[in-house]
């Protein structure tokens, strides 16, 4: 592991990797700042950009994009009440009741700091786990593959909003995912007769309709309102930094944030946005002064930042080793992997160990030039927050259908950026999640090759799936994930009515 890393460490630091991984932390740092636009979105409009380069430099940079925006979106939470980045919101409490109070520099400073060792402790947590994982999963055949899919799947939707919702718009994924020619019988399927359908719905397309498209139409239609008035704070270096006492207080919640956002976010399902919560909620628990919280507590903002930022890292866990994205931008991240010719999972880690470690290397490189960044350069990014999203939002859309033209210089790409934008607006005007779609999209056919080949093995039994140790238990632990909710509140219908009938008696 060291010789790999070491050999990871030789090329993230060649020329061209650092300017990539350069770029890519300051698009999203700026993405983070600027409200509105997240890093599934940023990402997913980036790909393009990338075909044909160097993959570690492409993917040093669309990671920088992913881990930097949890960097920049403290930034409108604490001066403006603002999340530029949904898993930001919570950062919003304290972080901006400190600024009120005139404390906005020690709160940039402690969410900067907290970043940077969360990130850091995540990425090290990544390179002792991964390998360790990826060689377990090496021993898993058809039937334990089959099953781990089910499993992220499940995960992806349960764990927020309405679980039917989100069992619908997976379904739908992978229905999406059956478009083409068939591996196994060589014939088309849904391509009802055209040529560019043969291979499929290019993942580009779907992913900036989805995410970027649909996102500025809802903007678009909410009408775009001028940001509130920015709070003053100086940017000089010495009124930024916490005092002695801030980081006393600030050290248990970054480290518990650290090590909790990265241990959540290894589950497929789980981002960034629920670690930040639950960091808030696990520091509210543990505090002596919990009436204070919401008023401008620094644990409030250290513990939070720290739990985003080391969820980054743990999303790339399942990724990496399992080929499972556990989180819309991982997904995205997958796709880029797939169009460099590199197909995440377990081989990745075997057969190209060495990009695997470029990659974890640039990320200790770009969590380094984000410490370095973000104290100094703040009132950059200030300046940003006034660019106004009337100007800002016409030049992404055209970027947006630049980006999918020139994948395939195909107008048909560009038919489909518009459908799967139409698709993101109803789904977000009716609170479909467009997460667990994109997840059933990239997994799908991964997950039916596995499928068939089990059943193959087996020649149609389904016995295969339970028979041994592993699949039986994740199988299990699968029908629990899916059936639990349905069954707690039943069980909790039955308690209510109980007390309604007790009460009357």
């Amino acid at each position: 592991m060291i010789e790999h890393l070491l050999a990871g460490f030789a090329q993230a630091l060649t020329p061209m990797v650092l300017i990539y991984t350069f770029v890519g932390v300051c698009v999203g740092t700026a993405i983070g700042v600027l409200p509105g636009l997240g890093p599934a979105a940023t990402v997913g409009l980036l790909l393009p950009v990338t075909f044909g380069m160097n993959p570690l430099a492409a993917m040093s940079m669309l990671c920088g994009v992913y881990y930097g925006a949890q960097y920049g979106g403290s930034t409108t939470s604490i001066l403006l009440n603002v999340p530029g980045e949904s898993a930001s919101v919570i950062t919003c409490l304290d972080g901006h009741a400190m600024a009120k109070k005139g404390r906005a520099g020690p709160a940039l400073g402690i969410s900067a700091i907290g970043s940077f060792i969360a990130g850091i402790v995540g990425t090290i947590l990544l390179l002792l786990i991964g390998e360790p994982l990826a060689r377990a999963a090496l021993n898993f055949g058809p039937a334990e593959y089959t099953v781990v899919m089910l499993l992220g799947l499940s995960m992806a939707t349960s764990l927020g909003g309405n679980q039917l919702k989100a069992v619908i718009m997976c379904i739908l994924g992978l229905l999406c995912s059956t478009i083409g020619t068939d591996t196994f019988t060589g014939g088309d399927r849904f391509t009802f007769g055209i040529d560019q359908l043969d291979q499929g719905i290019e993942l580009v397309p779907i992913l900036m309709g989805l995410f970027a498209l649909s996102d500025i139409l809802i903007e678009i239609e909410n009408g775009i309102v001028p940001m509130p008035d920015l709070l003053k704070v100086s940017t000089r270096m010495r009124d930024l930094l916490p005092n002695r006492e801030d980081m006393k207080r600030s050290w248990g919640p970054i480290l518990r944030g650290s090590f909790g956002g990265f241990f959540l976010c290894t589950l497929p399902g789980i981002g960034a946005a629920a670690a930040s919560y639950f960091s808030y909620a696990a520091e509210l628990r543990i505090s002596k002064e919990r009436e204070k919280f919401g008023t401008g507590m620094i644990e409030g903002v250290a513990g939070p930042e720290s739990a985003n930022n080391s969820a980054t890292s743990g999303a790339m866990v399942p990724l990496l080793t399992l080929g499972i994205p556990g989180t819309a931008t991982a997904a995205v991240l997958a796709g880029g992997l797939m169009m460099y010719g590199l197909t995440p999972g377990p081989l990745l880690f075997r057969d190209n160990p060495t990009f695997v470690y470029g990659l974890i290397a640039t990320m200790f490189v770009g969590n380094l030039m984000l410490i370095i960044l973000n104290l100094p350069l703040i009132s950059i990014w200030i300046k940003m927050v006034k660019v106004p999203l009337h100007i800002l939002y016409p030049v992404v859309i055209a970027f947006v259908l630049l980006g999918a033209y020139t994948m395939n210089f195909a107008l048909i790409d560009v038919a489909f950026l518009a459908v799967f934008g139409f698709l993101g607006y109803f789904a977000k005007k009716t609170k479909m999640p467009g997460a667990p779609f994109i997840l059933g999209l990239f997994l799908g056919p991964t997950f039916e090759a596995s499928l068939r080949r089990a059943l193959i093995s087996s020649r149609g039994s389904l016995g295969i799936f339970v028979n041994r140790p592993i699949s039986l238990a994740m199988m299990v632990l699968t029908v629990l994930i899916l059936a639990g909710p349905t069954v707690i509140k039943m069980i909790k219908k039955k308690d209510i009515q109980q007390d309604e009938e007790d009460s009357w008696i």
